[in-house]
C-alpha cells in the first residue's frame, strides 16, 4: 500500500513540533487465534527493530506495500518511519516478544494529497504485516487503534491505495464497518473511509472481540500438551499434586514435568521430566506454574521463549499479599503478554475440561467432575471446592471449571465470550467477588443470557472494597442497584452458593416454564401448604395442592404427576414427598427407589417434556442414596408454549424421551465415579426444603419471561420535538467557555436547567422567589391563584413532612397568613428561601433521576417521593438508553407501584405520560454524556398528565468510554 506522499520527492512533510510520547495509545490486544500482541507508537529507538522486521517480510508483501520491488529500507526510509510528531505523522507497531510483527502509519494530507497539518482532516494510511502473522487479525486490530488515534487528532477520514491483487488488505478495509467509498484509479483501488464509528463498525468490532477472546479461552481449555512447572521429586506439593490430577483424569494429550532440580531424572510419575521447558524439545501449549513467586519470572520467560500459548499460575504471593505483591502481579501480566500468552491467575486453583477428547484436570481438585453441560467460573478456590462438591453430590456434571484467583488477565468476561457459543455448555454459573469491567460484563451477560442461563452469586457485597488482588473501578451506586441492572440484562442473581447450585441444577436439568402457574402434589398436606406459601412469596401462581394423603403409594404419585404434566393450566410441577408408614407401623426405607421409578415413568410417558418438575422431600433417605448420581444435565427440548431449553432448538427434532433421574443432596458424597459421556437423559432436581425448590423454580420462571421478552426487544422512541442540536449548543456554552469547570461538574441554575430540559420536551413549572410577603403576593398575582408556598432551604427541600410547604392558597390573605406562619415556625425568609409556585392537579408525587456511574454507565432511576420510599429503598433502576419496555417495567417494579394504578379505589394516574417522561430523560442523558446527573423532584402524576415541579441538572466533561474504543485488554 503506497501513499501519495511516498511517491513524491516533495513528500517530506513540513517540520512540526514533537509531542510527548502518547503512552495512552499503548494497548494489549487479543488476536483472532487467541494469542496476544502489544500495540504501541513507533519511536526513534525502533530503527533496528524496524529493519529486522522488514527483512522478514516476503518480496510479495513488500511489493504490495510499495507498488514496486523494494528489497530493503534506506536510511532515509528508516528515519522517516521511526520519527513521528504523533499528530500529523503517526506510526503504530504490533509486537510479540518485543519484536515487530506488523506496522501501520498515517500521514495527514490536504485536498491535493500532499503532506499537511491541521485543520486538514484527512490522512493516508498504510499497513505492513509480517507473512508469518498474516491471517491472525493483526491488521484489523491495528486499523481500530490507528483510527482511534486519528479521531483523537481531529482526522475524520482515511485514504488508502491498494493493488487489486492485495485482496487481504482490501478485505481489512471493507470488513471494518466504516462508511466508505471505493474507486479504481491508475491501476489501483482507492479507498476512502469515514472514521466516525457506526453501528456496523461497532458490531464488527464486538464480533471480532468475541471470536478472539473465546478462542483465547479455548486454547487454554483444549491444549494438546501440558507442562507442569514446579513438579517436585517428593510426593505432595502443589506441582506434584497437579501432575497427579492431570494423569488421574486421563488427559488425552502429552504431559511433561519441569523442575530445574530434575537434572538427573528422566521421568516423574511416568511422564518425561526436564529441567526447563526449553529442554523438552517439543511444542507445549499450556504451562501450569507452581513455583515460588520469586521464581515465576524465570519460568514465564522460559515458557514465552519456547512458544507456550498460555499459563495457569497457581503460585501465591501477588496482589493478595499487599503493595509489593501488586507490583509483582503487574510485572507478571506485562511479561506474559509480551510473549503473546494469556494467564489464568495468579493464586489460581486451576482449570478443568471434562470433554472426552480432552479430559483436562489442571487443578488442585483431586477428583475429575462428571461430564455435563454446566460451565462454572469462580474467583475463589475455597468456593470452587465447595461448588464442585455440591454439584457432585447433586449428580450434576460440568463442561468446564475455572477458578481464576486474582484474575489478573483472564476473567469471567473472557469465559462468557467462550461459553456464549460453546455447544457443550447449556448453563453458566459464576461466583464473583468483583466485576472488573461492569459495562462489558453487562453487555456480554445480556447477549449470553439470550441463548442460555447465566446465574451469578456475588461475594464481598458489603465490605465496601474489592477483595485483595482484584482491580475494579470504583462505583458510587448501591449493591442493590447493581443487582437490579444485572437482572435487566437477563442475569439470574442469587444470594448464596447454595442457591447458585439449586438454580443451576434446575436450569440444566429441566425445560424453562412457560409461565408462573404451578401444580403441587404430594402425600403431605402440610408440606404441600408450605410449598403453596413459598410460591406466593416468590410471586408465582400456585394451584391448590393435590393431597394424595399418607396412604398414597408410588403408583398414585405416578398417575398424579402424569395428569399434572398433561394439564394445560399448569406450567410447572412440584412433587412433595415424605416417607410413608407400612402396615406394621415401621417407616418404609425402601420407598425412595420405588418412588423414583414411579416419577421416571410419569415423566417418560409425557407426550413432550415441556414443563419443569422438581421434588421436595423430607427424610427420604432411599431417594437420596439411590438417585443422587445424574447421568446428564442436558435439558429436554421445549415444546409449544415454552421457551426453548438451553442448547436446543424448538423447531428441531426432539430427542427420544428417556427415563428421568431424581437427584438430591445427601449427607456424604457418593463414591467417585469415572467420568462418562453424558446420556440423553434429563434429571429431576430434588430439594430438602420447599423454599429452596420454589426459589429455584421462581428464578427459572422469571428468566423464561425475560427470554420471551428479549426475543422481541422494546424500542427507543423518536420524538419530533426533541432539539438535540440546541441542547448540544447550550451544553457547549456552559462547558466550552473560558471558565474553569470543576472536575465534579457544574450545576445549572433553575433557568438554564429548564431551558435544557425544554429542548427535550420536558416542561418545568416555574418557581419564583418570594423574599418578602409583598413579593410573594406579587408573584401569586402573576401566576394566578391558587398557589403553593415552599421553603427551599437545603434542609427543607423535598421534605413536606417538616412543614415547609403550604398548598392551595386561594387568596392574598391566605398567602400572607401562610408566609407569616412559615417564617415564625421555621426561621427568617433569608434562611428559608421561600418560593411561590402555581398549583397543579392532584396526583402521586414521584421522583425521576438519572446519573452516570463510572462503573456501570448511565442509570435511569424512578421512585415515589417521600421519606417512606427513601427509607425502604423503594427505587427502581434501568440502564440507559431505556426502551419503552424498560420504562414500563421500571414503573411497575416498585413495591409501592399499586399507588399509581388505583390502589384502594383511588383514580389511576397517567402512566403513559410518566413513561414518556422517563424516555425523554433517558434520551437526554444518552445523547449528551456531558449531562452527568438529572433530578426531577417532585413529578406530580395526575389522572391526566403530569407536572414537573423541580429540576436539577449537573454537567461535566464526559469520562472516556472504554467500551466504545478499540479492542484492548485492561492495562497493567
Amino acid at each position: 500500500m503506497q501513499s501519495a506522499s511516498e511517491q513524491s520527492e516533495a513528500a517530506e512533510p513540513p517540520a512540526s513540533p514533537e509531542h510527548a510520547y502518547p503512552d495512552h495509545w499503548e494497548a494489549d490486544v487479543v488476536l483472532r487465534d487467541g494469542g496476544t500482541a502489544r500495540i504501541r507508537p513507533i519511536t526513534a529507538d525502533d530503527a533496528d527493530r524496524l529493519v529486522s522486521f522488514y527483512e522478514q517480510v516476503s518480496d510479495e508483501s513488500k511489493y504490495y506495500r510499495f507498488f514496486a520491488p523494494y528489497p530493503r529500507l534506506s536510511a532515509k526510509d528508516v528515519h522517516r518511519f521511526t520519527h513521528h510528531d504523533f499528530v500529523d505523522r503517526v506510526g503504530l507497531a504490533a509486537t510479540v516478544g518485543g519484536e515487530f510483527i506488523a506496522t501501520v502509519r498515517y500521514d495527514r494530507i490536504n485536498a491535493q494529497g500532499l503532506p499537511a497539518s491541521a485543520p486538514a482532516d484527512e490522512a493516508e494510511v498504510a499497513f505492513l504485516v509480517q507473512d508469518a502473522h498474516q491471517g491472525r487479525g493483526v491488521a484489523s486490530a491495528l486499523l481500530e487503534h490507528i483510527a482511534a488515534v486519528a479521531r483523537e487528532r481531529d482526522i475524520r477520514r482515511f485514504a488508502a491505495e491498494v493493488l487489486p491483487a492485495n485482496t487481504k488488505m482490501i478485505k481489512v478495509f471493507t470488513d471494518a464497518g466504516y462508511t466508505q467509498k471505493r474507486s479504481f484509479e491508475d491501476g489501483s483501488v482507492r479507498l476512502h473511509l469515514d472514521l466516525e464509528p457506526t453501528d456496523r463498525s461497532l458490531a464488527v468490532q464486538r464480533a471480532r472481540e468475541q471470536r478472539a477472546e473465546a478462542r483465547s479461552v479455548q486454547r487454554l481449555l483444549t491444549p494438546g500438551s501440558v507442562a507442569v512447572v514446579g513438579a517436585g521429586r517428593a510426593p505432595g506439593g502443589v506441582g506434584r499434586t497437579v501432575l497427579r490430577n492431570l494423569l488421574g483424569a486421563g488427559f488425552t494429550g502429552r504431559v511433561y514435568a519441569v523442575n530445574a532440580a530434575l537434572t538427573g531424572e528422566t521421568e516423574l510419575d511416568g511422564v518425561p521430566a526436564h529441567p526447563s521447558v526449553g529442554a523438552i524439545g517439543e511444542p507445549v501449549d499450556l504451562a501450569i506454574v507452581a513455583v515460588p513467586a520469586e521464581r515465576v519470572p524465570e519460568a514465564v520467560a522460559d515458557c514465552g521463549e519456547h512458544g507456550v500459548r498460555g499459563l495457569v499460575v497457581l503460585s501465591a504471593g501477588y496482589a493478595e499479599s499487599g503493595a509489593a505483591g501488586r507490583e509483582r502481579q503487574r510485572e507478571l501480566v506485562r511479561q506474559a503478554r509480551s510473549y503473546g500468552m494469556r494467564i489464568i491467575g495468579p493464586n489460581a486453583f486451576g482449570i478443568i475440561n471434562t470433554a472426552d477428547d480432552v479430559r483436562l484436570n489442571a487443578s488442585l481438585a483431586p477428583q475429575m467432575p462428571a461430564a455435563g453441560r454446566i460451565g462454572l467460573f469462580t474467583q475463589s478456590g475455597a468456593i470452587g471446592i465447595a461448588l464442585l462438591a455440591g454439584l457432585h453430590r447433586r449428580g450434576a456434571g460440568l463442561s468446564s471449571f475455572i477458578s481464576a484467583g486474582n484474575r489478573a488477565d483472564v476473567s469471567g468476561n473472557d469465559f462468557l465470550q467462550h461459553w456464549y457459543d460453546d455447544p457443550g455448555t447449556d448453563v453458566v454459573l459464576l461466583y464473583l467477588e468483583s466485576i472488573g469491567n461492569p459495562r462489558k460484563f453487562t453487555r456480554l451477560a445480556r447477549r449470553t443470557a439470550a441463548v442460555k442461563p447465566v446465574v451469578v452469586v456475588k461475594g464481598a457485597r458489603h465490605s465496601g472494597s474489592a477483595p485483595p488482588g482484584h482491580r475494579v473501578p470504583v462505583t458510587r451506586i448501591p449493591h442493590a442497584t447493581v443487582s437490579a441492572l444485572l437482572r435487566q440484562a437477563g442475569v439470574i442473581r442469587v444470594d448464596t452458593v447454595t442457591e447458585l447450585v439449586d438454580a443451576g441444577l434446575l436450569l440444566a436439568a429441566q425445560p424453562l416454564p412457560a409461565g408462573p402457574r404451578v401444580a403441587i402434589l404430594g402425600n403431605s398436606e402440610s408440606l404441600g401448604l408450605l410449598t403453596y406459601d413459598a410460591c406466593l412469596t416468590e410471586g408465582l401462581r400456585p394451584m391448590r395442592p393435590l393431597d394424595l394423603t399418607t396412604a398414597a403409594v408410588p403408583a398414585d404419585f405416578r398417575d398424579a404427576l402424569a395428569a399434572a404434566l398433561a394439564d394445560e393450566t399448569a406450567d410447572a410441577v412440584v412433587v412433595t414427598a415424605i416417607p410413608w408408614v407400612g402396615e406394621d407401623g415401621a417407616t418404609e426405607f425402601g420407598d425412595g427407589e420405588v418412588l423414583a421409578a414411579a416419577l421416571r415413568e410419569a415423566v417418560a410417558s409425557a407426550p413432550a417434556p415441556t414443563k419443569p418438575v422438581v421434588v421436595v422431600h423430607v427424610e427420604m433417605g432411599g431417594l437420596a442414596e439411590a438417585l443422587a448420581v445424574a447421568t446428564s444435565t442436558r435439558p429436554a427440548a421445549a415444546g409449544r408454549g415454552a421457551v426453548t431449553a438451553p442448547g436446543t432448538r424448538a423447531d428441531g427434532p426432539r430427542p427420544a424421551v428417556a427415563p428421568a433421574t431424581v437427584t438430591t443432596p445427601v449427607q456424604e458424597p457418593p463414591a467417585v465415579q469415572e467420568p462418562t459421556t453424558p446420556a440423553r437423559q434429563a434429571t429431576i432436581p430434588a430439594y430438602p426444603a420447599a423454599e429452596r425448590a420454589v426459589r429455584a423454580l421462581a428464578e427459572a420462571v422469571r428468566y423464561g419471561q425475560w427470554r420471551r421478552q428479549a426475543a422481541e426487544p422494546g424500542r427507543v422512541p423518536e420524538y419530533e420535538d426533541i432539539d438535540e442540536a440546541g441542547a448540544a449548543a447550550l451544553i457547549e456554552g456552559v462547558l466550552g467557555g473560558d471558565g474553569v469547570v470543576d472536575a465534579r461538574g457544574v450545576t445549572l441554575d433553575t433557568e438554564a436547567a429548564g431551558a435544557l430540559l425544554a429542548r427535550y420536551g420536558i416542561t418545568v413549572l416555574p418557581t419564583l422567589p418570594a423574599p418578602t410577603p409583598d413579593a410573594a403576593v406579587a408573584v401569586a398575582a402573576r401566576l394566578g391563584y391558587p398557589v403553593a408556598l415552599k421553603a427551599t432551604a437545603p434542609h427543607l427541600r423535598h421534605r413536606p413532612d417538616l412543614g415547609g410547604v403550604r398548598l392551595d392558597l386561594a387568596t392574598e390573605e391566605q398567602l400572607r397568613t401562610a408566609y407569616a406562619e412559615l417564617t415564625e415556625v421555621l426561621g427568617k425568609p433569608e434562611e428559608l428561601q421561600p418560593v411561590v409556585q402555581a398549583m397543579v392537579p392532584r396526583g402521586v408525587d414521584t421522583v425521576v433521576r438519572s446519573a452516570i456511574d463510572p462503573a456501570v454507565g448511565a442509570v435511569l432511576s424512578f421512585g415515589l417521593s417521600g421519606a417512606a420510599s427513601e427509607l425502604l429503598g423503594d427505587t427502581a433502576h434501568r440502564l440507559v438508553p431505556a426502551t419503552d419496555r424498560d420504562v414500563a417495567e421500571l414503573v411497575r417494579s416498585l413495591r409501592t407501584a399499586p399507588l399509581l394504578f388505583g390502589w384502594r379505589g383511588s383514580a389511576p394516574v397517567d402512566t403513559p405520560a410518566l413513561e414518556e417522561l422517563l424516555l425523554r430523560v433517558s434520551r437526554l442523558v444518552d445523547d449528551h454524556p456531558e449531562v452527568v446527573a438529572v433530578s426531577l423532584e417532585p413529578v406530580v402524576v395526575a389522572p391526566r398528565g403530569l407536572s414537573v415541579l423541580g429540576a436539577t441538572v449537573r454537567l461535566a466533561p464526559p469520562a472516556p468510554r472504554t467500551d466504545l474504543g478499540p479492542r484492548s485488554l485492561p492495562r497493567y
